[in-house]
């Protein structure tokens, strides 16, 4: 009996003398076929986890997973949008050949992804929290979802047997079910995949009861361009409807009674925004009601006293939407560190690649802005992190660029399965192994929802590790580049800049190229253009 199965047997013998209810995995062949978690958050922006610095919270747990492994810190998406990003993560193939552009589209669930080849190499998989993609999920042994965006508290599940509403915090009920199936609800001694997924911490913000108000006691920084006017750059950014101080919501964004709102003279951007409000507060029981008015209701007070206007508004709904933003990614941090736990004690933890992410980047304030949807850096960028005891070196910082593209073709790699010829993505297995050798020099970015809600452009671009070139298009024709070594905050456009000359020529020709590598092409987006205009309409004057 090899050194090995010794110590795992006697952390058997050892749990069980402690009457533990927690069984222990043997799992000899996790070595050649290594268990896979996949936590995704939904909107977390990587300036709000400690592992990167934040100035903004604390996240222990998720840092466990950077001190234990690596944190990447050119993480990006290629679509910062939430349905377009997990169908991205899939199938490993950009929007415009996976079929998924924006929230609307309908995710073909008959075509190929990186669930189905895994349970195609033995693997049992497992989805449950946010699925967000129209369609049933396909590929899973076991799978428990929200329908849409679902709700906070007492959320619905859509299941094989049907909607069922579960009493109590839906970050709790996630992880609750995902530690019922790894406990029991799997095929022990046979390699897993559990993508676990958070609807946390997505718009509107409502903390846990635990959490509620953990973040009042004192002012939070605000970010140097919470103020910025957008001179600089071109109309994309003036006209995006996601500002906080004109498009926040006082009462579903902010937690003020609509009553209240309407008396002090504010108009709603959005006539849905108080309706909405209304339905999360009638989801709350009394007990949880109680609380929520506890805290909350001085809140209401507050404005309603000072009735703050303008600048003082704007700096007051930036407050309470960190407030609430923050609140929600504690109990995320708290559920994972119970997942983990799980893991150690378990005895899985060691034959386990876990891996921690968001859809997307997400804007806390910067700009002025809420929500993501750009190309710029805070909206693109993700947060990764990832754990392979044995494989990856404690610690360690990588900062090459890589994409959610790259998941499916890696996850794949790590288990021993073929990588399809036509997913997209590159492994990234060689660099968590620090193999070292050549990567990829450029990223390629679309974004699609336009005419659309906060009303970003349709664009495209590259980026570099120091230039990014982007093109809005449809109801205009702009062009961008910025240079994020002297602009990291992406404030001047120094597109037609005689200095910037030469890289511009050079940026136009790896974007050409890198467009005809994907299958992306001029003709394609017109034609896509004119389709989902035929279905949506045209935008829209306010």
């Amino acid at each position: 009996m090899n050194n090995r199965v010794c110590l795992i047997l006697a952390t058997a013998i050892l749990l069980s003398s402690c009457e533990t209810t927690t069984s222990v995995d043997l799992a000899p062949q996790a070595t050649q076929h290594p268990n896979i978690v996949f936590i995704m958050t939904d909107d977390h922006a990587y300036q709000a986890i400690s592992a990167y610095g934040s100035v903004l919270n604390e996240t222990p747990n998720i840092d466990r997973l950077a001190q234990d492994g690596m944190r990447f810190d050119r993480a990006y998406v290629s679509n910062s949008i939430c349905s377009p990003s997990r169908a991205v993560i899939l199938t490993g193939k950009h929007s415009h050949l996976n079929g998924v552009r924006d929230n609307k589209n309908v995710f073909d669930n008959s075509q190929q992804t990186f669930p189905k080849l895994l349970q195609q190499a033995g693997y049992q998989t497992a989805m449950i929290g946010k699925w967000h993609l129209k369609s049933e999920p396909t590929g899973f042994d076991y799978w428990r979802v929200l329908p849409g965006q679902g709700f906070y508290y007492q959320p619905k599940f859509l299941t094989p047997e049907g909607t069922v509403t579960m009493q109590g915090y839906v970050t709790d009920l996630i992880t609750d079910m995902s530690i019922e199936w790894l406990e029991s609800g799997r095929v022990k001694n046979k390699p897993f995949l559990l993508m676990y997924q958070h609807k946390a911490p997505h718009r509107q913000w409502l903390p846990s009861q635990d959490h509620l108000g953990a973040f009042m006691d004192q002012p939070l920084p605000e970010p140097e361009t919470l103020l910025d006017d957008y001179e600089g750059r071109g109309s994309a950014a003036a006209e995006a409807e996601m500002r906080i101080a004109d498009h926040m919501g006082l009462t579903n964004d902010n937690k003020i009674e609509p009553e209240i709102a309407a008396a002090l003279g504010h108009e709603e951007f959005l006539e849905w925004y108080p309706q909405t409000y209304s339905r999360n507060m009638a989801r709350l029981t009394p007990q949880q009601l109680n609380k929520w008015d506890s805290v909350y209701g001085p809140v209401n007070e507050q404005l309603r006293i000072h009735n703050p206007r303008g600048e003082d508004l704007t700096r007051w709904k930036y407050q309470r939407y960190m407030q609430d933003y923050l609140a929600s990614i504690q109990s995320v941090d708290d559920n994972i560190g119970r997942l983990l736990d799980y893991l150690d004690q378990s005895g899985l933890s060691d034959s386990t690649i876990v891996v921690y992410t968001s859809d997307q980047g997400f804007y806390l304030g910067e700009h002025g802005w809420f929500d993501k949807r750009f190309m710029y850096e805070e909206s693109f960028r993700t947060p990764l992190l990832v754990r392979w005891p044995g494989n990856v070196p404690a610690g360690t910082v990588n900062t090459d660029l890589v994409q959610n593209l790259d998941f499916a073709p890696t996850f794949l790699e790590a288990a021993g399965a073929a990588v399809p010829a036509d997913m997209q993505g590159i492994s990234l297995v060689p660099l968590l192994s620090n193999e070292g050798g050549e990567w990829r020099q450029a990223l390629y970015y679309h974004y699609y929802e336009y005419p659309g809600i906060h009303a970003v452009k349709r664009h495209y671009g590259i980026a570099t590790r120091r230039y990014k070139l982007i093109h809005f298009y449809h109801d205009v024709d702009e062009w961008e580049l910025y240079d994020l070594q002297a602009d990291p905050q992406e404030m001047t456009n120094v597109y037609g800049n005689p200095d910037y000359s030469e890289i511009q020529v050079t940026l136009h020709s790896q974007l050409i190229a890198l467009r005809e590598s994907y299958g992306d092409s001029d003709e394609l987006t017109r034609s896509i253009l004119r389709s989902d205009l035929a279905t949506y309409g045209e935008p829209r004057n306010r």
